[in-house]
C-alpha cells in the first residue's frame, strides 16, 4: 500500500474550496488575474513537499495572498523600471526623447529622401527654390536674387513645390 503524497490534503482541499479562493482573491483585488493565482496556487501546493497541515484553508489562503503580494510588487518594479528608463531617455520638460531612435532616424532619411525626389521632379529651379527658402531659411526676394528670377517667379515656385508636397501627404500620409 502507498501512503498519500504530503500535498494530497491540501490538493483535496483546494478542489473542494477552489470557488472561495477564488472570491477570496477577487475581493482582495486580484480582479481578471484571479484565475492566473489561482493557478499558481496550485502549482505550489502540487510541488509542495509539506506534512499534513492543520488547517488546510487557512494555509490556502495565506499562499494565494503571499502570490497576489509578490505579483503586485513585480509589477510595480517593473511599472517602475519602465518610468525610470522612460524618464532617463526623454526630456523631462518637453516628455520627447533628445534624439530619435535609429529607427525613427532612418524611417526620417527614406521619406525625406522621396520628399526631395518630388521636388525635383519638379524641375531644378523649383526644387532649389523650396530648399533655399524652407530649408536654408533664406528670404524669398534673396532666393530671386540669387536664381536671377522676379521675386512673383520664385513665389510662384513655392506655390507649385507646396500643392506637389500637399499632394504627395495625401496620397502617402
Amino acid at each position: 500500500m502507498t501512503s498519500p503524497s504530503p500535498g494530497a490534503g491540501l490538493e483535496a482541499a483546494f478542489l473542494a474550496h477552489r470557488d472561495v479562493l477564488l472570491r477570496f482573491l477577487r475581493a482582495r483585488g486580484a480582479g481578471d488575474a484571479a484565475e492566473d493565482l489561482l493557478h499558481e496556487v496550485w502549482l505550489r501546493i502540487a510541488a509542495s513537499k509539506s506534512g499534513p497541515v492543520a488547517a488546510p484553508i487557512a494555509y490556502l489562503m495565506r499562499t494565494a495572498d503571499s502570490l497576489m503580494i509578490d505579483r503586485y510588487r513585480s509589477q510595480r518594479q517593473a511599472e517602475k523600471r519602465d518610468r525610470d528608463w522612460s524618464d532617463s531617455h526623454t526630456d523631462a520638460s518637453t516628455g520627447v526623447a533628445p534624439e530619435p531612435s535609429p529607427e525613427r532616424r532612418v524611417a526620417a532619411m527614406q521619406e525625406a529622401a522621396k520628399v526631395m525626389g518630388v521636388l525635383d521632379g519638379l524641375g531644378p529651379r523649383v526644387a532649389r527654390a523650396f530648399r533655399r527658402h524652407r530649408i536654408d531659411g533664406m528670404a524669398q526676394r534673396d532666393v530671386a536674387a540669387e536664381l536671377g528670377v522676379s521675386l512673383s517667379t520664385v513665389e510662384s515656385d513655392l506655390r507649385l513645390a507646396y500643392r506637389a508636397l500637399g499632394e504627395w501627404k495625401e496620397r502617402h500620409g
